[in-house]
């Protein structure tokens, strides 16, 4: 590892390449990172918008893999940032260092193996997802059969412009087709990892853009994936990743709720149903002992809630799930391939879907209320005139488990034996990092040993921007009141657009969006009407268009300049309180003799509504209005821990003075 002084001279470099200049919490972040990394202490380091911490952490990444036999490997949460490094912060950065760097360095990109195409599927190793009527023509003649006439759907088309694109493509990556296309198109050249014939079974597997990518990622010196795939290591111990010895987290403000969502499992009769059909049919064995397991699952969920089972599986769920896992253990002794077997991709997917069973059986018998949360989901229906999606309770639920905390597996999967490196601009509450450090496993009884340290943000926030809590407004109900849809009126129309507005449920943001359009000769764009990208693009370019979301805009959205000086918040984004995992920590907490309340919901909140609030200040140059419509956030007691966490913009409560404050905007 290069010395601290040479590690911020080569940042000093490449920042200036690039046309910038190193600010001091860059600085302090790279010498934080770099002391990590030496001495193999875990990090926990927030670093404000603006502080550049990409540079400060991908700078010494290169420095520290130049003198190591390991990869360092760098996370995030979603594909917007791992496109931003991969296709525009690594490249910039090795080409300003050069001719400063001894030796060229390689940077691989590795995701899970759906998000390419699979060669084996495109040559027909497995059945059509949709019994090959996706590809009918209007001919009638199956494209896959060899037809050059044009498909006779929007869908085939779709697919047909993916195998065209699957014969020139270098990677084979999702992410490199421009346009996108529908994910049911996606499915009919990609496969899961569950159904992959794996490399020692697959006949293409030396073409196969999966296995080169995890090829390039062996032998190079920093590996970009995201958290999805880091719970995939840490958890089932699966080696998705090359083996490492120091990872760097962004947007580690999401790795709890990533890694919990990764490790989420359903199981429902439906599953059960399909499998045994697959089995049936692929590989030619009887599957009427696991139809019965499906129809005594069927029996013993009758009548069972939309919810948590506080009490878990009751005895009749419990010997339904028993026996679906013997009679699964059956199929898949009885569709073992013989050993000089060809590849048989129909085979593999049935058995996978089984194997699946299986292993869900297992560990829904296995359970323990001290590890394991289970809940019962449904599909929702919108109630008219209630303005919320309640579930239809006269459908089959799916039974789902997820783990109550992922802290200890991530101690045990990730922090033991490596130097992990934690950032966000989000990821103390206040000035404590103690809560996030908690859900992570780095708190408690025989946690390893880290450091949290705030390197602060280059903005002048009491000058740049106002904290509005519009504290005279009635507590926020189930439905949009007209008070709160008259302040989003009023606010709008003071900065004459270049509103981001950002809502705790689809449904307020489309309802709002639709009123206000008719009351308002403003545009409004709303999440859902066209790709988020082509949503923030054109509020990007046009000043005064607003962007009306939820909670992807919460995070992702980086617009710097005057397109964006108003964010309106409609409510404190606490989880739902029917929400059965966030209803399950509380309760442990609670159990625990702690504040379920403050520890579960309101630390929740506090992150996400310091994530809403950090849309506003993207640049030095930047002014601007954070509305808050809940008046909670002013009256109730833990409105003063949510406030520490947001931004110190000057507050106010005073319509009159942020009304005057916006015509001032809207006209600069």
């Amino acid at each position: 590892m290069a010395e601290e002084s040479e590690v911020i001279a080569l940042l000093d470099e490449a920042v200036s390449s690039m046309g910038g200049q190193s600010r001091p919490g860059q600085h302090e972040m790279t010498r934080q990172v770099v002391r990590a990394m030496e001495t193999g202490e875990h990090l926990l380091v927030q670093a404000g918008t603006g502080t550049g911490k990409s540079m400060a952490y991908l700078v010494p990444a290169l420095a520290h893999a130049l003198g190591s036999e390991k990869p360092v490997v760098i996370s995030t949460a979603t594909l917007a940032l791992q496109a931003q490094i991969v296709g525009r912060d690594v490249p910039r950065l090795l080409s300003s260092l050069k001719d400063k760097l001894p030796r060229e360095m390689e940077v691989a990109l590795v995701k899970g193996r759906s998000n390419y195409v699979c060669q084996y599927k495109l040559s027909g190793g497995y059945p059509d997802d949709d019994e090959g009527a996706l590809f009918s023509m209007e001919s009638g003649t199956p494209v896959l059969g060899g037809s050059s006439e044009g498909p006779g759907s929007a869908l085939g088309q779709e697919v047909v412009r993916l195998r065209q694109w699957a014969e020139r493509t270098d990677s084979g990556d999702r992410d490199d087709l421009t346009p996108g296309v529908s994910d049911k198109a996606w499915r009919q050249v990609s496969v899961s990892a569950m159904d992959c014939l794996g490399a020692q079974k697959c006949p293409m597997a030396a073409e196969c853009f999966s296995e080169l990518a995890r090829a390039r990622a062996a032998d190079a010196d920093v590996v970009i994936t995201n958290h999805a795939m880091l719970a995939v290591s840490a958890f089932e111990g699966l080696a998705v990743l090359p083996d490492f010895d120091t990872v760097i987290i962004d947007e580690a403000h999401e790795l709890q709720d990533r890694v919990t969502s990764s490790v989420t499992r359903p199981l429902s009769v439906n599953m059960v149903q399909t499998a045994a059909s697959a089995a049936r049919k692929h590989c030619s064995v009887s599957v009427d002992a696991l139809n019965q397991g499906a129809k005594a699952l069927q029996r013993a969920l009758e009548g069972v809630p939309t919810g948590l089972m506080a009490r878990g599986l009751n005895e009749d769920q419990e010997a339904a799930i028993n026996q679906i896992a013997e009679a699964a253990r059956v199929v898949l002794s009885d569709s073992k391939p013989e050993a000089n077997a060809p590849a048989d991709g129909g085979r593999q997917m049935a058995r996978s879907q089984v194997m699946y069973l299986v292993e869900q059986c297992t560990k829904m018998l296995e359970m323990t209320e001290e590890r394991e949360v289970i809940w019962a989901s449904r599909p929702g229906h919108f109630s008219p005139g209630e303005g919320y999606v309640q579930p239809d309770e006269s459908s089959q639920p799916t039974l789902m488990v997820a783990p109550l905390s992922v802290a200890g597996k991530l101690r045990e999967g990730l922090f033991d034996g490596r130097t992990v490196i934690l950032t966000s601009a989000t990821l103390a509450i206040g000035a404590a990092f103690e809560p996030v450090a908690g859900s992570l496993g780095l708190v408690g009884d025989g946690a390893p040993t880290w450091n949290g340290v705030d390197v602060g943000s280059p903005f002048d926030y009491p000058k740049q921007g106002i904290l509005y809590v519009a504290k005279h407004l009635a507590k926020p109900g189930r439905q949009m009141s007209q008070e709160t849809l008259a302040e989003i009126e009023d606010l709008i129309k003071a900065s004459n657009g270049g509103a981001l507005a950002l809502f705790t449920s689809r449904r307020a943001a489309e309802d709002a969006a639709e009123i206000l359009r008719a009351r308002l000769d403003i545009p409004i764009l709303c999440q859902g009407e066209s790709s988020m990208k082509a949503l923030v693009d054109q509020f990007s370019a046009e000043p005064d268009t607003c962007l009306f979301g939820t909670m992807t805009l919460w995070q992702g959205v980086d617009v710097p300049g005057n397109a964006c000086r108003l964010v309106i918040i409609d409510k404190i984004p606490f989880p739902r309180p029917d929400d059965p995992l966030s209803s399950a920590r509380s309760r442990d907490v609670a159990k625990h003799g702690g504040n379920g309340f403050m520890a579960v919901a309101a630390s929740h909140a506090a992150v996400r509504l310091a994530q809403g609030a950090g849309r506003l200040i993207r640049s030095v140059n930047d002014k601007g209005v954070v509305a808050v419509l809940d008046s909670r956030l002013a009256t109730e007691r833990y409105g003063t821990f949510l406030r520490a966490s947001l931004p110190p913009l000057w507050a106010t409560p005073n319509k009159a003075t942020v009304i005057s404050a916006l015509e001032r905007l809207s006209e600069g």
